[in-house]
């Protein structure tokens, strides 16, 4: 991986065909006009250390033919947002369970705007009290899915989302 992309040494893509493989230079090239399946960035912003919700989200978007790439643990919002910018995403899927939901998810959002990337959709989930949906969403989240939300609720929201980009 060239130096260009430090943040996506870590990266791992999740493809539809149900194998593992790191992105090709080739891959990163920008293109004015992409077309193929929904791209979405999985991330784990700040110090939370569970990502099991995040890799089930991950492979039910993937078995539904997303191009998911999983960012890994530990990334700060300007990782995430130069992963999506740089996998040139239609969206990015924060999970957090740590309490830092309203830090978070509305710097990345921020951070988007900042890097003229508004149009990358910032969803996400994790134990988010009920009361801080209606926040996030006015900060520009576009989606909050809560614990217990079936896969299949999440596919479905993504695959409506950007029916018009698949």
């Amino acid at each position: 991986m060239s130096p260009r992309y430090p943040c996506l040494t870590a990266s791992v893509t999740l493809r539809a065909n149900r194998t593992w493989t790191t992105r090709e230079e080739s891959e990163l090239s920008e293109s004015p006009a992409r077309s193929g399946p929904i791209r979405v960035v999985v991330a784990k912003p700040g110090l939370d250390g569970h990502d099991r919700g995040a890799k089930v989200v991950a492979r039910a978007l993937r078995d539904a033919g997303v191009e998911v790439v999983y960012t890994g643990l530990h990334q700060t919002p300007e990782q995430i947002v130069d992963a999506a910018i740089q996998e040139d995403a239609d969206a990015v899927g924060l999970s957090v369970l740590s309490g830092a939901h309203l830090t978070l998810f509305p710097k990345v959002v921020e951070l988007l705007a900042e890097r003229d990337a508004s149009d990358i959709v910032v969803f996400g989930g994790g134990i988010i009290p009920e009361g801080d949906i209606a926040v996030l969403e006015a900060a520009g989240v576009a989606k909050v899915f809560t614990p217990g939300t079936p896969t299949h609720d999440i596919v479905n929201w993504v695959m409506s989302r950007f029916s018009a980009v698949s």
